[in-house]
């Protein structure tokens, strides 16, 4: 994927307290986290509470009753310096220049630009407190994408998910949400999921997940037509998202598949419509909402 020559997206918040990542993903990265972002990629893929990261309810405690530890937090001015902040601005912005351009010509909506916070282990969010353990998340209330960076360094050693454009998908599909969030999407699913029983609202959700996956494939198309990514981004992307499928995640921690428990699709799922967005290049090719097959 080229992105050292793009330019970098002044709507980054870097409230990281400690150090800076010095590289790409692959290199170390713990900040006292280790397992509790392990707890969270499966957290973010199965969507355990799915309301604590999309529907803006608040997070209460930390994962399996433990406090969230507490840290000061450090807000630096104007994009990031070190690397990998560099490819999280650079990311951000590509998603900037697509979606400006293609919200307007495909939804008749203005793009209003989501600011993306780089936290290190806790901070404040619109909906509560943001833990690393919940995994990147986009916030509704305060229209930002969350992101400690120690989950693409775990998503890389324990699902066998890297690569740059690999965690620019994971950037790209938060950015749906928002997406879905600007054209109405997002309020009225969470409202109905509201009102649903646990069964019909991990249906919702996993229709609202996989439209973003949609969506983050239509912005591959476009930066695919600017050169910017070859065949072998597309199947590190391909990967990723087969990685994180409920099924296989389902799998592997506890034996079974339970598909009425899914919140984010399986993996044939969320590659399927991955793609789906990346040969179309069309938001309305992704209307999950529509379809009884997904």
């Amino acid at each position: 994927m080229q992105w050292e020559d793009y330019r970098q997206s002044e709507n980054v918040e870097d409230r990281r307290g400690g150090g800076t990542y010095a590289g790409l993903p692959g290199g170390r990265g713990g900040v006292g986290i280790g397992t509790m972002v392990v707890l969270g990629l499966v957290g973010w893929a199965l969507g355990i509470d799915p309301r604590l990261l999309i529907g803006g309810a608040e997070l209460i405690g930390g994962i399996g009753g433990r406090s969230a530890p507490t840290q000061e937090t450090r807000q630096s001015s104007g994009p990031p310096s070190d690397e990998m902040g560099r490819f999280v601005s650079a990311v951000l912005a590509q998603n900037e220049d697509v979606w400006t351009k293609v919200l307007p010509q495909q939804a008749n909506t203005r793009y209003q630009a989501p600011r993306l916070v780089l936290f290190s282990g806790v901070d404040r969010s619109g909906c509560g407190t943001a833990q690393a353990a919940m995994g990147p998340f986009y916030c509704p209330p305060d229209k930002k994408v969350y992101l400690d960076l120690s989950f693409f360094q775990e998503m890389q050693r324990k699902l066998g998910g890297g690569g740059d454009f690999a965690y620019a998908y994971v950037i790209g599909h938060e950015v749906g949400h928002h997406i879905q969030n600007l054209i109405g999407i997002l309020p009225k699913a969470n409202q109905l999921r509201e009102r649903s029983s646990e069964r019909d609202a991990n249906a919702i959700s996993v229709r609202i997940e996989l439209q973003a996956d949609c969506f983050a494939g239509v912005w591959a198309n476009n930066i695919q037509a600017m050169g910017r990514i070859d065949q072998s981004d597309v199947d590190e992307a391909m990967k990723t998202a087969a990685a994180i499928g409920d099924d296989k995640l389902q799998k592997a921690s506890q034996g079974v598949v339970v598909p009425d428990s899914f919140t984010h699709g399986s993996s044939a799922q969320r590659t399927r419509w991955f793609t789906t967005g990346l040969r179309s290049g069309s938001m309305q090719s992704c209307d999950t909402f529509r379809t009884n097959q997904l």
